[in-house]
């Protein structure tokens, strides 16, 4: 178990936390992404990534999944359950399943070794802007327009923040949070697959095709009453998918 951790500035940087039991690659990440701006801290297995999260504020976890002792998906399920923040999987693991199962766990983006750092730290930045996470920002004020209501729903855009009519929290992931933002601006108008990774990614399909439909069948989990009879968010058959529910904003 190793913990390593980069400078810190005396201007608050965005924390990286990278899990990887490649000494290379945690040295390469600190050096790289210092560079460009992070503080980072780098781990090669679970219980030194939890000792990070418990002692540090981390804004985002890149997480390998061939870990030493614990499987990364693993790993996977104590971050979405225990922490919550953003995560992008980086592994060797490129096949479809590993994809998905990895996405439907919760991940925010899934990049395979060996990667572009300059694409990494792209997708890391994106993904760092859609969780509100960067650097210097503070929670928006409250004002009118920033509530939106809808079948039994309220969702704070400025504190990003889902709840129920009771007022009980409904955990989004960012990736959840982002999918439905975007058919709240599109109430009642059929969305492809290729618009909705439009939306969210601004690139092509690529591998992203079947992770759109996972995470439109997590984000149904959290809204619909019956998620295999979808009322809110409805699938049109060769066409995409459509948000029917009326929607109030105050």
């Amino acid at each position: 178990m190793s913990v390593t951790t980069s400078s810190p500035s005396t201007i608050r940087q965005p924390h990286l936390l990278v899990v990887d039991d490649d000494d290379a690659i945690l040295e390469l990440a600190q050096r790289y992404f210092a560079q460009n701006g992070f503080r980072v801290s780098g781990v090669s297995d679970g219980m030194a990534m939890r000792r990070v999260l418990a002692e540090h504020t981390c804004d985002l976890v890149l997480l390998d999944l061939g870990l030493p002792g614990e499987d990364g998906f693993d790993l996977m399920h104590y971050l979405r359950n225990e922490w919550r923040g953003p995560v992008i999987i980086v592994t060797g693991r490129g096949e479809s399943v590993d994809r998905v199962v990895g996405l439907e766990l919760g991940a925010d983006d899934y990049v395979t070794k060996p990667f572009d750092l300059r694409e990494l730290l792209a997708r890391i930045r994106s993904v760092l802007r859609r969780s509100g996470a960067r650097h210097g920002e503070t929670p928006a004020p409250r004002h009118d327009g920033n509530v939106v209501r809808f079948a039994g729903f309220r969702l704070d855009t400025a504190a990003r923040q889902l709840s129920t009519q009771d007022g009980a929290p409904v955990a989004l992931t960012t990736g959840e949070y982002d999918l439905l933002q975007i058919f709240l601006a599109r109430p009642n108008r059929v969305l492809s697959r290729d618009d909705l990774i439009s939306h969210m990614h601004g690139r092509d399909a690529g591998p992203y095709d079947r992770a759109i439909d996972v995470q439109i069948s997590r984000l149904r989990r959290k809204i619909e009453t019956d998620p295999a009879q979808p009322q809110i968010i409805k699938s049109v058959r060769g066409a995409g998918y459509l948000f029917a529910a009326k929607l109030q904003r105050e």
